[in-house]
């Protein structure tokens, strides 16, 4: 299999960290492409996924699975004996599912769109309204203090383990260092959590 990616990228290294947990990192071949030279508008990537973004997956017999969490589900059900990540039972898959869906709306989009309209990264494709911009980052500091209320006495952000959710919003709050969101003492649970997954392997790959 062939994972279509750029390192550097927050979803990218969200299924990374996932596969590192897994114990499947080994089952991929990794294909760096370069989003800032353009490298997934070519005809050749927008065949791989129509949305022309990172990461995909293809599979062996040369199917092309995009967005993270429908790669992060693929492995999930192909690799069973692998630890649970998604949740083990119904209760736990929704709470799971919820967290993750909440990460990605509340917090990983708002700084995409901070990231987007205050930078001049995609200027050459985009026009950026930085107004919008400066308005995602306030709505992402929200959730970091959202965050820390939820961590409050917590390991993990649900079901009592690391899940996706944890993965997530790890991936999320490290790229908010790109408009200047950065996790300090003033959160303590958030802070607390975030220095412990930091020292997990699957945070350096």
């Amino acid at each position: 299999m062939k994972l279509y990616e750029m390192a550097k990228a927050p979803n990218p290294r969200r299924v990374r960290m996932y596969l590192a947990e897994k114990g499947l990192l080994d089952k991929v071949e990794r294909v760096e492409i370069d989003l800032a030279k353009g490298e997934n508008l070519s005809e050749s990537f927008k065949a791989k996924n129509p949305m022309q973004k990172v990461p995909v997956l293809e599979l062996d017999d040369g199917t092309y699975v995009c967005e993270t969490t429908a790669i992060c589900h693929y492995f999930e059900n192909q690799f069973p004996d692998t630890p649970k990540l998604l949740g083990e039972n119904a209760n736990d898959k929704a709470i799971i599912e919820q967290w993750t869906r909440w990460i990605d709306f509340y917090l990983f989009y708002p700084i995409g769109m901070g990231f987007q309209h205050t930078t001049d990264y995609f200027k050459h494709r985009m026009q950026p309204i930085r107004e919008w911009g400066q308005h995602n980052i306030k709505e992402a500091e929200r959730f970091f203090d959202f965050l820390n209320d939820q961590l409050e006495g917590k390991d993990f952000i649900a079901c009592g383990q690391l899940t996706v959710a944890d993965i997530n919003a790890f991936c999320s709050v490290d790229f908010g260092k790109v408009v200047n969101l950065r996790v300090d003492d003033s959160r303590p649970n958030l802070y607390r959590w975030y220095q412990a997954m930091k020292q997990r392997a699957s945070a350096k790959v």
